[in-house]
């Protein structure tokens, strides 16, 4: 096999569109399975996964490799659900051109927008799904995209409906060609006399179309007005690869009705992987190449999915460059390891079949690659390339997780460092100061599915909590005290005296030490317990127990015992005067505050605005995108942004997304410091 009989493709589309259905389809039309599974039955091949099946959602990228007319057709499946955004870009890696699946009844969908976005300049094409069931309007859907699209919408099929507005036949315009739904199946049947004229001017549309995007094809529409369907698709085909062209055709995934006619356009016009531009890449130094999708090169392929489930690893690779062979070693530039190659497999939903080789712009995984992670790269040694991974979005909703059973930690960060592997969309922190493992994902659903993986595949039954807010607390005040510390028990005894000046200090967050000490009131070598002894006791401050902040702390007299005076003694001598002077050193509670960029339709402006001020926000500019959206800046405390990951989902219909750092800390109000002191007081407590 070569590049010429490979086309790989991604479904998109916003979830329930019938991506999953159409990918079954496929399959089914063309022997690669025996029986047409359904997602409600649990039974498809793309969605496998224990999860998916009792969910009845897409969660993972699934491969489905359609054999159709001696073309091996690399079908995508990816999730439409916005929390698997992630796979949906590790898709369009992949592949050359991306499937647009819209509902005929949803009309233009958020999902569909989204992806629309995502893909860039990257080539797409537009299948409208579910045509023969109530309430659907391929037309209005068409005239949707058209409206939102523009010039780009090229339809290449013209539907034939009945008097309730089902599609029961389509015309092919780009073969003069028409199929009908016959005896539950699609069949192909004489154009339809109700829609020939019709047809005819849309087929005269897409000559002109297809003539717009090559000056030899063009002089020839315009001496004789008329192309061939060959020439037609020869124009189309340039027009796709450069993004000036998205063909819309449509049917039915259910009935198999366009089906036939989606995969011969994707042989039409679908790029192979050699015809495509050079890729941006870097060389071993770190500087910018492009590398040529040439047969015969260097090997050079990306891991763009791994797959870490009971069956075992495997890493999914698009060979970019050269062919991968089993019996390959491969330099991986991202952790300086050179891998020997396992066996290959070509992947079919959770089924594998061993291959000897995966050639130029094909997809196959490779077993049991330990230290491989997606997004590396994996080429030849004597050829050092680094090509671009995947730009995943930052995670923006966090949830604290622990076992609900002491005892499981350990078993709760394999299974959470497993499942990242296979989804590095999520981030795992293990925050010291708040004592918390804190994931953080896209969103709710993301963090649901994660514990039941952890429950299903790694026996942990976890728990999740709202994670705490790591405040800090400073002085406002110079305070001095005195701390004593005299035991005398049998034999030699401890003391310790010392005087501290504690005062306020903005130039530096970790607490300054100095000494002021005159005369030897209190020896030099015991000087570095009496800082311990203040560090130590800085980690806990008056009000909540939260690390002090901008303190400086000055020892300036004291006395000594030449026999009972220790280190110990000196340390805890210091403990006495820090919580001695705290109290009085009129302290305050400080909060994270984070910058925030949230970028909305210009519609939910008034919305968003008002809830950032609800939230205690501070919006510091708006820029226009240019495309209908606002980019907001904001400052906002951390504590009030939890939730608002799902917040402005609910708030904008899932069109709103942002990103959030920390930038500094800033003094907590009253109302807000007396809710963080009591809940700080009853964890105490509960603990």
């Amino acid at each position: 096999m070569s590049a010429k009989d490979v086309r790989n493709i991604c479904l998109l589309g916003h979830g329930g569109s019938g991506k999953t259905t159409l990918a079954e389809s496929m399959l089914f039309l063309t022997g690669g399975t025996d029986r047409f599974g359904k997602v409600a039955d649990g039974n498809t091949t793309c969605d496998y996964d224990p999860e998916e099946i009792k969910r009845s959602i897409s969660i993972s990228l699934a491969v489905a490799p359609v054999k159709y007319k001696n073309v091996k057709i690399n079908v995508l499946d990816a999730p439409g659900n916005f929390d698997f955004a992630g796979e949906a870009l590790s898709a369009i890696r992949a592949s050359e051109c991306a499937v647009l699946v819209c509902g005929a009844k949803d009309g233009l969908s958020v999902g569909a927008q989204r992806c629309w976005k995502m893909l860039g300049k990257k080539p797409r094409m537009i299948f409208i799904n579910r045509t023969d069931e109530d309430n659907s309007d391929y037309n209005a859907c068409f005239a949707a995209l058209k409206e939102k699209f523009g010039a780009a919408i090229a339809p290449i099929v013209a539907p034939v409906t009945d008097d309730a507005g089902h599609v029961t036949a389509i015309v092919d315009l780009l073969h003069n060609k028409a199929y009908e739904i016959k005896g539950g199946k699609a069949v192909e049947c004489a154009i339809p006399a109700a829609v020939k004229d019709e047809a005819e001017a849309a087929r005269a549309e897409l000559m002109e179309a297809a003539a717009g995007a090559d000056e030899e094809l063009m002089e020839k529409f315009f001496d004789t007005m008329e192309l061939s369907d060959a020439e037609i698709a020869k124009g189309l085909k340039l027009g796709v690869k450069d993004g000036s062209v998205a063909p819309v055709l449509c049917g039915s995934a259910t009935t198999g009705l366009g089906v036939d006619m989606l995969m011969q356009t994707i042989i039409d016009l679908v790029p192979i992987a050699t015809d495509m531009d050079a890729e941006a890449a870097k060389d071993d130094d770190g500087k910018d190449i492009e590398v040529a999708h040439d047969e015969n090169g260097a090997t050079a392929a990306i891991v763009f999915k791994t797959i870490s489930d009971q069956y075992g690893k495997y890493s999914l690779i698009k060979v970019v460059r050269g062919k991968v062979t089993s019996d390959m070693s491969l330099y991986n530039p991202t952790t300086g390891n050179t891998e020997k190659l396992g066996r290959l497999y070509t992947i079919k939903g959770k089924k594998n079949e061993e291959v000897k080789e995966i050639c130029c712009g094909d997809i196959g995984a490779i077993a049991k690659m330990d230290r491989v992670r997606t997004g590396d790269t994996l080429c030849d040694a004597k050829n050092v390339v680094v090509l671009k991974g995947m730009d995943f979005a930052e995670p923006c909703y966090s949830r604290a997780i622990a076992p609900k059973t002491r005892g499981q930690e350990d078993k709760l960060g394999t299974g959470l460092n497993r499942l990242n592997e296979e989804d590095p969309t999520f981030t795992i922190t293990n925050n010291a100061e708040t004592h918390q493992i804190v994931i953080a994902g896209a969103g709710d659903i993301q963090i649901d599915v994660l514990c039941s993986k952890l429950k299903s595949r790694f026996g942990v039954d976890a728990e999740l909590d709202t994670p705490r807010v790591p405040y800090r607390e400073k002085i406002r005040k110079t305070v001095q005290k005195q701390g004593r510390h005299k035991k005398q028990t049998g034999g030699s005894g401890q003391f310790g005296d010392v005087w501290i000046r504690f005062e306020p200090n903005e130039e530096s967050e970790e607490m300054v030490f100095a000494e002021e000490v005159f005369g030897g009131s209190v020896p030099k070598n015991f000087f570095p317990a009496v800082e311990k002894g203040l560090r130590e006791a800085c980690l806990h401050g008056p009000l909540a127990g939260y690390p002090v902040v901008n303190l400086k702390a000055v020892l300036y007299d004291g006395s000594y015992h030449p026999v009972d005076s220790s280190e110990i003694a000196f340390k805890t001598a210091a403990n006495l005067a820090y919580k001695a002077a705290m109290p009085e050193a009129s302290p305050v509670l400080l909060e994270p505050v984070c910058e925030l960029k949230v970028t909305v339709p210009d519609q939910y402006m008034g919305d968003i605005l008002g809830d950032l001020n609800k939230r205690r926000g501070r919006v510091m500019g708006m820029t226009p995108t240019g495309d209908g959206e606002q980019v907001i800046e904001a400052e906002c405390p951390e504590a009030e942004l939890m939730s608002y990951a799902i917040d402005l989902r609910s708030m904008t219909q899932s069109r709103g997304s942002f990103v959030m750092h920390f930038v500094r800390y800033e003094q907590c109000p009253g109302d807000a410091q007396e809710k963080a002191i009591a809940a700080a007081k009853a964890l105490q407590e509960a603990e």
